[in-house]
């Protein structure tokens, strides 16, 4: 089988659960390619509408919020969006490329291209077996309005959410969200302190604030520093926002406790070495801490998907959501102070994780190669 992985730059959620298809099927010597689907609008489209998601989710998030209820109120099987008929307008660079190429299955994490791919089996008769991954505990708006061969969901608890939105019930695949092999593997705690110089001993909290760096965290911070002082490491990712980072690093420059992380490509072990995660619960990073296992909260979401998101893990205790930062304070010193609780929550965790879902859709597409 020959394999075309597309995703878009709206957010690393999408590109990380698609690269990780990517990497298990290159595993499995699979031929397969990974693409940013907006390339084939040109890359100005492609960077402009990477850039316009960043600038909106960290100046005005209340945007998505509106965009996410409108979007479900329109959203319909039987006419198409605008969104829909924007995504037909590179289509036949898409289809020219696929099949040029001899691709005979394409899998994306986005439903940009997902309503590219069914333009093309409508309009083009294109042949290719297809396969959406969906990023979020919830149906979005518009995925409706596509006709791919299979989706692969979360969770089993979605199947009826998806099926009410009108995919059928035979096209579900709840296999999970896929993650990178690297955070289905644990390292010992002790041992990620050592390997990332952080101190054996004490708390320590990972903050995280998704690859934007959406979020407010100094007064959470602060609220630590002053309880619990040296005991305490702080450990913060802010993600691409420099002006966040540089804020931070100059309101903790006397704190030896403090680290804030530019890009790295160790979240899984910051992961491992931390005792508690606070993260905005977008659907890859929440995805990858149920894999690890580690107590979360979920902080203020960018309103729409992600907010689903936080009530679907909140609702089965595989995290707490806390929408303000007194919230988040009451519920960190309280996992701190309660190990049981801890320990209650990661027993939840165990039970929901499908770590292995890369690797099920690959056996998928090996069935269904095996079977054309």
């Amino acid at each position: 089988m020959k394999v075309l992985i597309l995703s878009c730059n709206t957010g690393q959620g999408h590109n990380s659960a698609a690269l990780a298809v990517y990497e298990n099927l290159k595993s499995h010597q699979v031929d397969c390619e990974f693409m940013d689907a907006l390339l084939f609008a040109g890359k100005k489209t492609s960077n402009a509408v990477s850039k316009t998601y960043a600038t909106i989710a960290n100046r005005a998030p209340h945007v998505f919020g509106l965009a996410y209820r409108a979007g479900g109120i329109i959203s319909n099987t039987r006419t198409k969006s605008p969104v829909y008929f924007a995504n037909t307008r590179y289509a036949r660079k898409m289809y020219d490329y696929i099949t040029g190429k001899g691709f005979d299955m394409v899998v994306t994490s986005h439903l940009f291209p997902a309503q590219t791919l069914t333009y093309l089996k409508k309009k083009y008769d294109l042949k290719v077996f297809t396969m959406a991954v969906a990023t979020d505990y919830t149906s979005i708006p518009f995925w409706e309005e596509t006709r791919l061969d299979y989706y692969v969901i979360p969770h089993r608890d979605l199947i009826r959410e998806f099926c009410k939105k009108g995919i059928p019930r035979e096209k579900l695949l709840p296999f999970g969200i896929p993650v990178s092999e690297a955070f289905c593997v644990k390292t010992p705690k002790e041992e990620a302190r050592k390997q990332l110089s952080l101190p054996a001993e004490g708390f320590e909290i990972l903050i995280m604030s998704g690859s934007m760096g959406y979020g407010h965290m100094a007064p959470l911070m602060r609220a630590f520093l002053k309880k619990y002082g040296a005991r305490v490491t702080l450990v913060v990712m802010g993600g691409n926002n420099t002006d966040l980072k540089e804020s931070l690093r100059q309101k903790f420059a006397d704190y030896d406790n403090v680290r804030i992380l530019d890009f790295t490509r160790e979240v899984s072990l910051y992961m491992d070495s931390a005792d508690l995660l606070y993260t905005k619960p977008g659907g890859l990073t929440s995805t990858e801490a149920l894999v690890k296992g580690i107590p979360t909260i979920h902080t203020a979401p960018i309103p729409g998907c992600e907010t689903k998101n936080a009530r679907f893990f909140a609702a089965r205790g595989l995290s707490f959501y806390a929408k303000t930062t007194a919230e988040q304070i009451s519920y960190g010193c309280f996992l701190i102070q309660n190990p049981e609780a801890c320990r209650a929550m990661q027993s939840a965790q165990a039970e929901h994780a499908l770590p292995k879902a890369a690797e099920s859709i690959y056996e998928f597409l090996l069935a269904q190669e095996g079977s054309r």
